[in-house]
């Protein structure tokens, strides 16, 4: 087999189990997500600061109707109570029976009730209670805006000590980057201090050059952020992409192409390396992200030296 097609193969299979997610108000504006969606496929469902749980537990619950794999966000500081907590996990079990979870910290200034991280919130037990045997939590490649360098590391180090003492199976869930370099990076750091748990990573999907830099301040995605701004030329043609103007400009792609490419490569390079699969933040763009992930996985992408092309 050539290397170019033995690299194929490998894009393909790394995005063969590619996870996407919702809002429950993005959610409410597709009438049928069988027009968008392939069956099964794994779905979270957001919970943004200030919504109603409620929300999110009646799309969990339409997904689950319609033939997919939800899973929900719960973000500690936004809890009310560990009753509130237990109450919502209850629900999701009689009303969706589902079994994963993915549990964050959440990004709120001051907590609405007693918990304040994620691990306070794995400590109450009530997971393992209600039998769910997988669940989620946050990994922070480039820093967060809501915890120190020193936090995150304890954060790790906690999650790792807490997998040996649950039913459940722990994986960390990152936010989305730009590049690879700094995924290594982290991933060979945290390896190094003990880290075992499997890693999903996050890729942004298709979305304007103004999106993604939104988002990325609002993740606390740094050195990315910095990488993709340090050219402002590009920068401009990449804003451009989707323009009339694109092809007099010779415009680079807004896909995270290379990005995939650079992972695969990387994970190829170290067989220690913990990354497991990717999960792809549609970004309000989630009909043209699945579109082309569906190209990906259907292998109908050609290969260069260093990245590769949907038809």
């Amino acid at each position: 087999m050539s290397d170019v097609l033995a690299k194929k193969h490998a894009i393909q299979a790394f995005m063969q189990e590619t996870s996407v997610e919702v809002t429950p108000a993005g959610a409410s504006a597709v009438k049928n997500f069988s027009t968008i969606l392939k069956p099964k496929m794994t779905v979270y469902v957001t919970f943004l600061p200030g919504s109603d749980f409620r929300d999110t537990l009646e799309t969990v619950c339409r997904l689950k109707n319609e033939g997919y794999c939800p899973i929900p966000h719960f973000a500690a500081r936004s809890i009310e109570s560990e009753k509130i907590f237990e109450e919502s996990l209850a629900k999701l079990r009689q009303e969706a029976n589902v079994n994963e979870a993915l549990l964050i910290g959440g990004g709120v200034d001051i907590p609405v009730g007693p918990f304040t991280a994620s691990i306070e919130i794995l400590r109450t037990g009530l997971f393992d209670k209600y039998g769910f045997n997988r669940i989620g939590v946050a990994g922070h490649p480039e820093g967060s805006p809501d915890i120190t360098p020193k936090e995150c590391e304890q954060a790790i180090r906690e999650k790792n000590e807490f997998n040996q003492h649950t039913d459940a199976d722990l994986y960390l869930a990152t936010q989305f980057l730009f590049e690879a370099k700094p995924l290594f990076q982290w991933e060979k750091t945290i390896r190094d201090q003990g880290n075992k748990l499997p890693i999903h990573v996050g890729i942004p999907g298709l979305a304007t050059i103004q999106t993604l830099i939104r988002h990325a301040k609002q993740c606390g995605v740094g050195p990315s952020v910095r990488f993709l701004k340090k050219n402002p030329v590009d920068m401009l043609k990449m804003s451009l992409r989707n323009t009339p103007f694109s092809s007099l400009v010779k415009a680079p792609s807004s896909n995270p192409s290379k990005l995939i490419f650079d992972i695969v490569t990387g994970i190829a390079s170290d067989q220690d390396c913990l990354i497991e699969k990717c999960h792809l933040y549609p970004l309000g763009g989630l009909q043209k992200s699945v579109d082309w992930l569906y190209q990906i996985q259907d292998g109908n992408f050609s290969v260069s030296w260093d990245d590769f092309n949907v038809h």
